[in-house]
C-alpha cells in the first residue's frame, strides 16, 4: 500500500503502540483517523499530528459498526484499519471477574472482527485496502495467568489467517504483528507489572515500524523480537521441551 494520502483508522491510538503507529503513519503522509475512549488525550495527539478523532468504547455491541461509519464519513473512505485496541488481565482464571472476562472478549476479539466486517465491503468493492492486527506472542504460545487474554489473541490470529485466504486476489491485504512485551501502560492497566525475565520489553516504536512495513508489503506475519518466533516452532515440534523452557523463563 502506498501510504501517502491513504486513510488509516487506528483503534486504541491514545497511547502505546497505537500512538506510536499514528506518528509513523503521519510521517509517511497518511491521513490518520485516531480512535480511543479518552477524547481529551486523543484531541492532544490529533492536534500534534493533524489527525482526525473518533471516540468510541468498543465494549458496547454497536460501537464497532458505528466507528466504521464515523471513520468513513470523515474522508469518504477507509483504506486501512490497524487494530491496536486491547485490554489485559493477570491472575488465576478461577479468580477472574466475569465482567473483566467479558471485557477482554469484547474489546480484544469481538470488536476487531465486527469492525473488520463493517469495513470490508467498501474495500473489496474498490479492490484496495488492508487490515492489520496487533496480536501477541501470547496468542501463539499461551501464558500462565493470562489464559483469556491469550485466547483472544489466538482467536485474532486465526481470524486473520482465515481472512487472508478468503481475500486472496481481492486487492485487500491482511497482516499480523505478534510482539512480546512492549514498554507501554498495558501492564499498569492490567494491574500487575511485567515480571518475566525474557523477553525484555521493547519500545512501542519498534512495533509501530513493523505494522507500517506490513501495510506497505500488503501481507505477512511478524513476531517481535524475531528470535521469539522460535517459541511457537518449539511448541509445535517439541512440546515437552517448550513447556520446560517456558516455566523456567517465566
Amino acid at each position: 500500500m502506498e501510504l501517502t494520502d491513504a486513510v488509516v483508522l487506528l483503534t486504541g491510538s491514545s497511547h502505546g503502540i497505537g500512538e506510536a503507529c499514528a506518528a509513523e503513519l503521519r510521517a509517511r503522509g497518511a491521513r490518520v483517523v485516531l480512535h480511543g475512549r479518552n477524547a481529551d488525550v486523543l484531541g492532544a495527539i490529533a492536534a500534534d499530528l493533524g489527525a482526525k478523532v473518533v471516540e468510541a468504547d468498543l465494549q458496547y455491541d454497536r460501537a464497532p459498526t458505528e466507528l466504521a461509519y464515523a471513520a468513513r464519513e470523515i474522508y469518504g473512505r477507509v483504506d486501512a484499519v490497524v487494530h491496536c485496541a486491547g485490554v489485559g488481565w493477570y491472575g488465576p482464571t478461577a479468580d477472574m471477574p466475569a465482567g473483566k472476562l467479558d471485557e477482554l472478549l469484547r474489546v480484544n476479539l469481538r470488536a476487531p472482527i465486527h469492525l473488520t466486517r463493517a469495513l470490508l465491503p467498501d474495500m473489496i468493492a474498490r479492490q484496495h485496502g488492508h487490515v492489520a492486527f496487533v496480536a501477541s506472542i501470547a496468542g501463539l504460545t499461551g501464558v500462565a495467568c493470562e489464559s483469556v487474554y491469550s485466547a483472544t489473541k489466538a482467536g485474532l490470529i486465526t481470524f486473520a489467517d482465515s481472512l487472508r485466504l478468503e481475500l486472496h486476489r481481492t486487492g485487500v491485504g491482511v497482516s499480523v504483528i505478534s510482539p512480546g512485551a512492549v514498554r507501554t501502560t498495558f501492564f499498569e492497566h492490567r494491574g500487575t507489572p511485567y515480571g518475566r525475565r525474557i523477553p525484555r520489553p521493547m519500545p512501542p516504536q519498534r512495533v509501530a515500524h513493523a505494522i507500517v512495513r506490513g501495510l506497505e508489503r500488503g501481507s505477512g506475519d511478524t513476531v517481535l523480537p524475531h528470535w521469539l518466533a522460535l517459541a511457537p516452532a518449539t511448541r509445535a515440534l517439541a512440546p515437552r521441551v517448550f513447556e520446560a523452557l517456558n516455566r523456567r523463563m517465566g
